[in-house]
């Protein structure tokens, strides 16, 4: 049975391989997931540039949206050739897009239509079939139509639920949907309790490993999303306090294999920036985080990184040494770096 415990959530423009990677170097274990990814796109467009991943990647889930079960169909196994762990379908995203394309959250509208795609999926591959959802739409949702819903997709043979714990506001924006909607997750607790035989991942609004371990005490899993990308290193303990592996990186050591990983990059002709711009909240709350961001930003090279490296190796100590704290604020002036001259 894959484990379903901790994740990362599909986030546009976000998760894609780069990021991916940082973040694996933070924690082996924690279940990763692709950016929304249309079915016409990836039966049509440059597979490589939208599916290629590095298998330290896996576990890896390529989420898909669309509203055909033919084509969702056809999607799944193109992911499922490409050596993708699971295929998660997209039944929340109320972005205008999606409302216009028919697809995401407002698919929730259309139960007959969800099962008939979720059939028509899980016939195609073997690899799970994962959906994941909003509680309801308009801020009309009840439990008893929520548990409607999951009773209808779990006919159609979904048994991994990972349920957004709000309502899709249509009207709104993608970022208002995330702010706006109350978060309900004793919803999604009590959906483990009624329904026992399927698994259950609650996502919204977690900020910490602390209150994702909370939530584990209810629930089958916990996807994160905004606070890991803002810093990966709210995963830092979830190798050990999740998965009892020993695992555990700094972030420097981090830094470090992101360099090398983006020295490879850039001989495969990858811009050095799509790189860079994962890497910027590397320190973040650490003495000279800011420092290194605003070099990352705006040298935008390996250069840039190697510069911002050797700052941070200066403050943390050479290799061996703890990430000890150093001096408060950005020293600039004491390291020579005016504005004029980074």
């Amino acid at each position: 049975m894959p484990d379903f415990r901790l994740a990362v959530a599909p986030m546009v423009d976000r998760t894609d391989r780069h990021f991916r990677f940082l973040v694996r170097q933070v924690s082996l274990r924690v279940r990763l997931y692709t950016e929304m990814t249309v079915d016409q796109a990836v039966l049509r467009g440059n597979r490589e540039r939208l599916l290629a991943f590095r298998p330290e990647e896996r576990p890896l889930a390529l989420q898909l949206a669309g509203k055909d079960p033919e084509t969702l169909a056809q999607a799944a196994q193109v992911a499922e050739a490409w050596g993708y762990d699971e295929v998660n379908l997209n039944l929340g995203c109320p972005s205008q897009k999606a409302q216009e394309g028919g697809y995401g959250a407002c698919l929730l509208l259309d139960l007959p239509r969800v099962k008939e795609i979720l059939r028509a999926m899980q016939e195609a591959v073997r690899v799970p079939v994962t959906v994941k959802m909003r509680l309801g739409l308009e801020g009309k949702e009840t439990y008893p139509d929520l548990a409607r819903a999951v009773e209808a997709m779990a006919e159609a043979g979904v048994s991994v639920f990972i349920v957004h714990a709000r309502s899709a506001l249509l009207a709104l924006s993608t970022r208002a949907n995330r702010e706006v909607p109350p978060l309900r997750h004793e919803w999604v607790h009590r959906l483990k309790r009624d329904f026992p035989h399927l698994t259950f991942v609650t996502n919204g609004g977690i900020r910490s490993l602390e209150e994702a371990l909370l939530h584990l005490r209810r629930v089958d899993g916990v996807m994160m999303g905004r606070a890991v990308y803002e810093d990966p290193f709210v995963l830092e303990e979830a190798d050990q306090r999740v998965y009892g592996l020993p695992h555990r990186a700094s972030r420097l050591e981090v830094a470090r294999r992101m360099r090398a990983y983006l020295e490879e990059e850039l001989l495969r002709g990858t811009p050095p920036w799509a790189v860079l711009r994962h890497m910027l909240h590397l320190f973040r709350g650490r003495p000279r985080g800011r420092l290194w961001r605003r070099l990352l930003s705006e040298g935008r090279t390996l250069g840039a990184l190697d510069r911002a490296l050797r700052l941070m190796e200066e403050e943390v100590g050479q290799e061996g040494e703890g990430e000890k704290p150093g001096p408060r604020g950005e020293p600039e002036a004491a390291l020579g770096l005016t504005r004029e001259g980074v």
